[in-house]
């Protein structure tokens, strides 16, 4: 890990999912063809998750949306959603998708934590991923704030703190020990890629987003599905998955 550069992750993180979009283009098709939401690693149905249940209509930002599928999901549930992405080759996959669907909503190269919007012209911010580990939360979350109008929610969904605490530097799954302090956890950067990911403990989460006006609605923790499968992702197994929550979703309003 190391810290070369308060912004170059920006950068760094768009050419990287500039070079990985082509692999993803099939596993967003998948996600827009479903009937209904699925969520996060092993694919949590949005009946059973619920992270949706405030979820009722009106204009819609997805921060760091890819290939587009979770504002299609949110479209066919009555939502106007805007998708902003950092990478043009996710983008294009998105449009690519929007033509195969016929389902069309704009989609915007732009970067979350620097939103071409002007204050409260969204409902509801939703970040699956995305900007929810890709960019800083100490730059994004201040941004989200702005854009959403009093009363709206934000819901994102990333790796739990848990994990990140006990994934090694290398390729290698989570383990049973710690791997790394939790005090000062934010930047955090791997031997076997080039992007920079963001991460903060429970604590720091909770007083950056009551310092930008939200109040916590809920914390979900996942754990598979009684009938789960392993995950194609290599950094946690279904039996780590099963009794430590390799991901977690806030769900936040704007008060």
């Amino acid at each position: 890990m190391s810290d070369d550069g308060p912004l170059d992750h920006v950068n760094r993180n768009r050419d990287l999912w500039d070079g990985w979009a082509a692999e993803w283009f099939e596993r967003g098709e998948r996600a827009w063809a479903m009937d209904e939401a699925c969520w996060g690693i092993h694919q949590i149905a949005e009946s059973e998750l619920g992270l949706l249940n405030s979820f009722s209509g009106g204009k819609i930002i997805e921060l760091g949306c890819g290939t587009g599928y979770v504002s299609a999901w949110l479209a066919r549930l009555g939502g106007d959603p805007v998708g902003v992405d950092n990478s043009l080759m996710q983008l294009s996959s998105a449009h690519q998708l929007q033509k195969r669907f016929d389902l069309y909503f704009p989609l915007i190269h732009a970067d979350a934590e620097n939103l071409p919007f002007v204050d409260e012209s969204f409902d509801f911010a939703i970040s699956e991923y995305g900007a929810a580990i890709w960019c800083d939360p100490y730059r994004w979350i201040p941004e989200v704030a702005r854009v959403l109008r009093s009363g709206g929610r934000l819901v994102f969904l990333g790796n739990s703190t848990q994990i990140m605490l006990s994934v090694p530097d290398d390729d290698g799954p989570a383990t049973t020990a710690l791997q790394r302090p939790q005090f000062g956890m934010h930047r955090m950067e791997w031997d076997d890629d080039p992007g920079v990911e963001f991460h903060l403990s429970h604590g720091d989460r909770i007083k950056l987003l009551r310092a930008n006006g939200f109040e916590i609605e809920d914390l979900i923790e996942l754990y598979p599905s009684s009938g789960a499968l392993e995950s194609p992702y290599t950094f946690v197994t279904l039996d780590w998955a099963r009794q430590w929550p390799a991901e977690e979703a806030w769900i936040a309003r704007k008060v």
